[in-house]
């Protein structure tokens, strides 16, 4: 009987604590100093299973996310309408022979990428560069950074950096970097540090545990990983390599905010693509879009526009669309990658696809106000564009205008201008430039660090920079295009019905301008389309049609009232995969 007495007894007081309620921290002053009756559309984390075993890492305090801010513009600045070229640097140019690019060969051809002159076109006629990391690091990407104050070796100097950024303002570029803030290299002193001393100041700047927690990674990979010097566990998101940074430390937050002001004040960077950052602070299982990364990204933005006024930030919410980026808006960064655009995009040019091409933006655009996204086509993760449009010149040229019309503020990857292949592994889709067809590819006199496509032979820059039909010249004249119509660069969009789904249709307007595109993605041509708008924004009237690119002769655009378009028929056919932008004259 006592037997049983005792039992019953320590079975009350395991469903009391299984009960007992979670402890909430207090609502961060940071994350409410602006309100709105709208909730924040980020979650709490779910509260984690009960646990009697001290090994396992202490269940963090819980927060209540503030309210988020109303919808509103970032501030008017260089960004507006402009179009950004993302560089690897070490595949870029290579000025001194030792098969890797450098920063003083990105400098020799910024002419390349920008030259400064209004009225050439004979530049790609980007005004930004993003470059990918180019901190110290022990790999090749660079994205297990060792050192944050400091140009990688095989890139150059800092110097080298600061007369980068000097001979790109003199051609009206701005130099945004990667910042990699989610986590270090494992060879980082400060992990090292951390790894050998449980009693470092740096111990707490990483996360740790006794035993392996039991739950993985958001990719069903491990993420809990056995330390080399003892019986414990360290968590890396991505891999061993890279074990994540621990936000809930304010030094950690000290940090990040102190290189930041490095970046740009003393080298003179224009602001940061934020790598990873859906993952920067995890609530044990929960490994992305926290609350707790929500907040900490607004604090982080407050510091920025208190001490860095002007600096712009880019997010990668990888696999980003409009379920998961109206959670990061409006308070926390500038802009954000749109991965579904980016997707459908590509299916549009591939497939035909032309309604769910507008579906995606017309998504974007009424869940992420303002035009505060990036629409790109492929990125350094992704096979390359080409390869996925089957090396058709045809379709490259066709998402090139897809995307080169958007609103945002659109991505190129150096060498999708060209058409150049790569299918993964990562250092297959970041192989060299292909500037000539000598060996090396006029990347470099010396061996390549990374074999180059096999196709260079034949594709490259000096091949198409003499014909006018290239895709070269293609990307040239739509980024001009874009960068000087101000209905493309920052006007509206509205997307207008048509009668055939491969045909997508829309309207930007600013102000007085507007400009209509059109364009036929299926590999027949298409008779007679038929467009249409219960509201197409534009005023009442009828308008001509003047051909900005593509030749055509259009039929007058009749506009009813409240902007009514009823079964227009620009032409009487538009050809396959053919494309044009009319400028609207009423």
């Amino acid at each position: 009987m006592l037997r049983l007495l005792i039992r019953f007894l320590l079975l009350l007081f395991v469903l009391s604590a299984c009960t007992a309620p979670v402890a909430q921290a207090p609502t961060n002053p940071a994350a409410t100093a602006t309100t709105s009756a709208t909730p924040a559309a980020a979650t709490v984390a779910p509260a984690p299973s009960p646990t009697s075993d001290p090994r396992l890492p202490t269940a963090p305090p819980r927060i209540t996310p503030g309210p988020t801010a109303a919808p509103a513009p970032i501030a008017a600045g260089w960004w507006d309408g402009s179009v950004c070229y993302e560089i690897f640097v070490r595949s870029f140019y290579d000025s001194d022979g030792d098969g890797i690019g450098d920063l003083n060969g990105v400098i020799e051809k910024l002419d390349y990428v920008n030259d400064g002159d209004t009225n050439s076109r004979r530049d790609l006629g980007a005004d930004c560069i993003w470059l990918m990391p180019i901190a110290e690091s022990t790999s090749y990407h660079g994205y297990d950074v060792t050192d944050y104050y400091t140009v990688e070796a095989d890139y150059g100097t800092n110097e080298d950096f600061k007369r980068l950024v000097a001979e790109a303002e003199q051609r009206g570029i701005k130099i945004i970097i990667d910042l990699v803030l989610n986590h270090t290299s494992v060879e980082h002193p400060w992990f090292q540090q951390a790894l050998g001393d449980p009693k470092s100041p740096y111990r707490d700047w990483y996360l740790w545990s006794e035993i392996r927690p039991n739950y993985r990674g958001p990719f069903n990979n491990e993420v809990w990983h056995q330390s080399p010097l003892g019986d414990e566990f360290y968590y890396g998101l991505f891999w061993s390599g890279m074990p994540d940074l621990n936000y809930r430390n304010p030094a950690v937050t000290e940090f990040a905010e102190e290189v930041s002001r490095f970046w740009v004040e003393e080298m003179g960077a224009a602001g940061f693509r934020l790598d990873a950052i859906k993952h920067l602070i995890e609530y044990q299982a929960a490994q992305s879009d926290t609350a707790e990364t929500h907040n900490w990204l607004r604090e982080y933005r407050q510091f920025l526009e208190r001490d860095l006024p002007g600096t712009f930030t880019v997010g990668e919410i990888f696999d980003g669309g409009p379920r998961t980026l109206p959670n990061y808006y409006p308070d926390q960064l500038d802009f954000y990658f749109e991965f579904e655009i980016a997707r459908n995009t590509r299916g549009a040019a591939d497939l035909g696809l032309g309604r769910g091409y507008l579906d995606a933006v017309t998504a974007a655009m009424e869940t992420l106000p303002f035009q505060r996204f990036s629409p790109f086509l492929t990125n350094h993760d992704q096979n390359r564009v080409m390869s996925e449009l089957d090396d058709d010149i045809d379709k490259a040229k066709l998402a090139a205008l897809a995307l080169l019309t958007l609103p945002g503020m659109p991505f190129v990857y150096y060498g999708e201008e060209i058409g150049m292949l790569g299918v993964k592994p990562d250092e297959r889709i970041r192989t060299p430039m292909q500037w000539t067809s000598e060996g090396g590819g006029g990347f470099t006199s010396g061996e390549p660090w990374q074999a180059l496509q096999e196709d260079y032979v034949v594709k490259h820059v000096a091949q198409q920079d003499e014909d006018p039909n290239s895709l070269l010249n293609t990307y040239r004249e739509l980024i001009h295009l874009h960068r000087a119509t101000a209905a493309l660069a920052t006007g509206d969009f509205v997307a207008l019905e048509s009668d055939n789904s491969s045909v997508a249709a829309f309207i930007r307007r600013t102000g007085d301008e507007a400009v209509l595109v059109l364009i036929n993605f299926e590999d027949a041509p298409a008779a007679t389309p038929l467009l249409s708008s219960a509201g197409s924004g534009l005023s009442a009237g009828a308008y001509t049609l003047r051909p900005l690119y593509g030749e055509a002769t259009a039929e007058i655009l009749t506009v009813g009232d409240a902007g009514a378009i009823t079964d227009y028929t620009p032409l009487a056919e538009i050809p396959a995969r053919t494309g044009y932008i009319f400028g609207l004259t009423r």
